[in-house]
This record gives C-alpha cells, structure tokens and sequence, in this order.
C-alpha cells in the first residue's frame, strides 16, 4: 500500500457540494492499494504514519507526531482519502496507465479495512467517499507532502 501524507492547518472533502469529511491541523492522507496488497500493509502503514514526526516542536524541528500536537494529549486529525491514481504509471507515454492499482473491490475493502483500523487507535479520523468525484480543499502547512510506501509484509 501508499500514501501520500500531507500536513495540513485544514483539510476538508466535498461531494456533490456537500462536505463528506473535515480536519483542522492534522494529515491529509491520499491512499492507494495496489495488487496483491493485504491488511498487514495496511496496518504497516497506518502505524508509521500515527508515528511519522513532521509536526514541529516547541523548537521548530519536525519532532512531533499527529498524535503528540500539543502537550494536553490533544491528537490531530486524520483526513484519509482512496486514491487510486497514487499508482499510476507514466513510463509509456502521455496517458497514465493504472494496472498496478488493485481492483475496484479490492481497493474498497482494503480502503475500509485501513480506514476502520485507524478509527479503533485514533479519536479523529474524518473520510472521502470511495470512488466518488472528489473536490478536495487543504491548506498545506510548511508545505509538507511526505510519500509513504510499505512492502509486503513476510
């Protein structure tokens, strides 16, 4: 599975203009499964990404993680969005080709499984809607944009 991860002041989704999912401070978090994905992936990278330190400290080093904001056990958000296009190949000419991305169905039940997984260990957790015409709004704080990409676990 990937990501891209985006730190953000606030980030929100919107679907036939209304607003399906909303986070101030917190990580935009663009999912793709790929082919031959599976759960333990996703679980991979949903521990990393709870743990990945791209919020500054009282110093201005990126030392703090989503769920370490503030010092009152405050969490950011997470704002996860299905992105299929994260697996696009650009290597044969103008038109991306998406043969790596895992299957409609295959995607879906490992984009809920990652969603529902991060619901059971983080307070705030807001969705798009899988396989919807998306607009999504952010603005990106640093900007920082992180790719994440875990292999298959063994």
């Amino acid at each position: 599975m990937m990501a891209l991860v985006q730190r953000v002041r606030r980030a929100q989704v919107v679907v036939d203009g209304a607003t399906v999912g909303k986070i101030e401070q917190g990580l935009l978090v663009l999912v793709c499964a790929e082919q031959g994905d599976t759960e333990a992936q996703g679980d991979k990278l949903l521990a990393k990404l709870l743990k990945l330190r791209i919020f500054s400290d009282a110093e201005g080093k990126m030392n703090r993680s989503v769920q370490d904001l503030d010092g009152a056990g405050q969490h950011g958000g997470l704002l996860i969005v299905s992105q299929f296009t994260l697996a696009a190949d650009t290597s044969g000419g103008n038109r991306p080709s998406f043969k790596a991305a895992a299957a409609p169905d295959e995607g879906r039940r490992l984009y809920d499984y990652f969603v529902a997984q991060a619901r059971t260990v983080h307070p705030i957790v807001q969705t798009g809607i899988f396989a919807a015409d998306m607009q999504v709004e952010l603005v990106n704080d640093g900007p920082v944009t992180i790719p994440m990409r875990v292999a298959p676990v063994v």
